[in-house]
Order: structure tokens, then C-alpha cells, then sequence
């Protein structure tokens, strides 16, 4: 377990040392200077401020300060927000971003799982086809055109929740729903697939000869076979949930990353833009390295298979 969590914490530092060079140089590539656009200031101003953030240094020798700086934890000073660092302004605003990617996550794994379940045990019914049907919609159907009409019909019409202010959690319960379509249309196609495959396999087969219920042939055997597969979608589905809300965030107004990653594209601020990649990289990575510990430790094939190639 040992070097099977050590090779993927290398693998980890390697891609994260890839995407910070690779962000670096590809803001550099981009004509003009971010102050003008961001500051508009006149060109003595600008070349003043250049020298204040090190820009009017050699590349070279901004990489070299830029991946020190990373490595410390420090992406360097917002050119939007003044005197602000950009780790502060990712730390602000992480916490309604996770909040709602979490609960989005949760909610779409749970009825992912339930829908999956219902499909392959009524295979060829109208429950397995109303169970394909929403998956298929969840996955075509683009989650800021589910956060409009959430919006219009549950926040406008009924006025059953908060529709634009950030007001707790009555707040984070439509951008939720909105977000977790796709994570339970996912899920239920996975799981559908996995348990129609278990529940045609032998031991199956043997242990409904011997008598068991239905529930715990579902619950005891079937089920814990079919979610495996499942698992390996939770890194993914987790930082997609989290870069794929930015829209979401706007629609709803939620002070979160998303929102603080749109307004820095609109005015240049590249130290933001290459803090919030390099961020959305560590958050993928971590948690893609958590769900493979979890995967071991479930499956412990994969740990054998890591010996073998040894």
C-alpha cells in the first residue's frame, strides 16, 4: 500500500509541476500587459507597476521566482483586487464553492445509486426505461439550463427559495439540484450496467438457489460489486462539479471560485487565472489520489496488480 500510495504522490508532483510551467508560459504568450487592461493606467504608470511585480524581468527569471513562489504557497498578487494575494481571494471564496459541489456530488451519487438499482432489478420495465430516460437527460441536458428554469418556476413563481442572494442554505439548495443532474445521470449508468452484470453472474445465480431475499442479494452481494466501478467517477465528477460551476454560480450569485474565476478572465488578472488552475489541478490530483487509496482498499485486485508489475 505503501508504494502504491508513494507512486501516485510522485505522479501527482510531476502533473502539477507540468500544468504550473505550462500556465505560466501560456499567460506570458498573451499579447500586451494585463495592466493596462486591469489597472488602466497611463504607460509611465504601467512600467512602474511592472517593475513593483518583477514583469519587466527576463521570463526566465520570472519563471524561476513564480515556481518558488508556488512551491511556498504563494501565486503571487491580484492586479484586480489590489494589495490582495491571490491564495487570500482563493481562500474567500473556496467555501460556497465546495459547499454546493459537495452537496451536488452527494445528492447525484445517492440518487445515481437508486436509479441504477431500480433499472437493472425491473431490466426491460418502464421503471428501467423512466431510470435511462432521466440519465439521458441529465447528462444532454447543460446544468445552466436546469439552473434558469429552477430558478424561474421554484425561485420566481413559488418563491419557495432565495433566488440570487447568498443567504445560508436555503441559498445552495437550487444551484445544488441544478449541479447534480450530471453526477446522477453518470452514476446510474455505471451502476445499471455493473448490476445487471452481477445479478446474471453465478454466485448470484447460487445464492437466489439457496433462498436469500431479494434485499440482501441487492444490498449483502450485488450492490457492493456494482458501486466499484462507481467510486472512480467521485475524483472527476468532484473538480468537474467544482470548475463547471462557474456559470451556475453566476446565475445564483454565489460568491464562490467560479464567479472569481469569470471576473479575472473578463479583466486580465492573470496571477488569479494562474492561481485558480494550478488550484483546480492540486484539487483534482487530491482527490483523484484519495479515490484511488479508497479503490485499493475496496478492490484489493489493484494492490495486487500494482505487486505483479513489480
Amino acid at each position: 500500500m505503501k508504494k502504491y500510495i508513494l507512486k501516485r504522490i510522485l505522479m501527482m508532483v510531476l502533473t502539477l509541476f507540468i500544468v504550473a510551467t505550462l500556465t505560466f508560459f501560456l499567460m506570458k504568450m498573451i499579447p500586451g500587459s494585463p495592466l493596462g487592461n486591469v489597472m488602466r493606467l497611463s504607460k509611465a504608470q504601467q512600467r512602474a507597476v511592472e517593475r513593483q511585480y518583477g514583469l519587466n524581468l527576463p521570463v526566465w527569471e520570472q519563471y524561476v521566482r513564480y515556481m518558488n513562489g508556488v512551491i511556498h504557497g504563494n501565486f503571487g498578487m491580484s492586479y484586480q483586487y489590489t494589495s490582495t494575494s491571490v491564495a487570500s481571494l482563493i481562500g474567500r471564496r473556496i467555501g460556497p464553492s465546495i459547499l454546493i459541489s459537495f452537496q451536488a456530488l452527494v445528492l447525484g451519487f445517492v440518487l445515481g445509486i437508486i436509479l441504477g438499482c431500480l433499472g437493472a432489478l425491473r431490466k426491460n420495465t418502464w421503471v428501467d426505461t423512466a431510470s435511462i430516460t432521466l440519465s439521458v437527460i441529465g447528462i444532454s441536458f447543460p446544468s445552466f439550463i436546469l439552473a434558469i428554469l429552477l430558478q424561474y418556476y421554484l425561485g420566481f413563481q413559488l418563491g419557495l427559495f432565495p433566488v440570487a442572494n447568498w443567504e445560508g442554505v436555503a441559498s445552495t439548495i437550487l444551484p445544488t439540484i441544478a449541479l447534480s443532474a450530471v453526477p446522477m445521470a453518470q452514476v446510474s449508468r455505471f451502476v445499471r450496467t455493473e448490476m445487471v452484470e452481477v445479478l446474471n453472474s453465478d454466485y448470484i445465480l447460487l445464492a437466489k438457489a439457496k433462498g436469500l431475499s431479494e434485499t440482501k442479494l441487492v444490498f449483502h452481494h450485488a450492490l457492493k460489486n456494482s458501486i466499484i466501478p462507481a467510486l472512480t467517477l467521485i475524483g472527476p465528477l468532484a473538480v468537474t462539479l467544482i470548475t463547471g460551476s462557474m456559470v451556475v454560480e453566476n446565475i445564483f450569485s454565489v460568491p464562490g471560485i467560479g464567479e472569481l474565476f469569470v471576473n479575472s478572465v473578463l479583466d486580465n488578472d492573470y496571477p488569479v487565472i494562474m492561481g485558480l488552475t494550478i488550484f483546480y489541478c492540486v484539487l483534482l490530483c487530491g482527490i483523484l489520489l484519495i479515490t484511488d487509496i479508497v479503490y485499493g482498499f475496496v478492490d484489493p485486485r489493484i494492490l495486487s496488480n500494482e505487486k505483479g508489475e513489480h
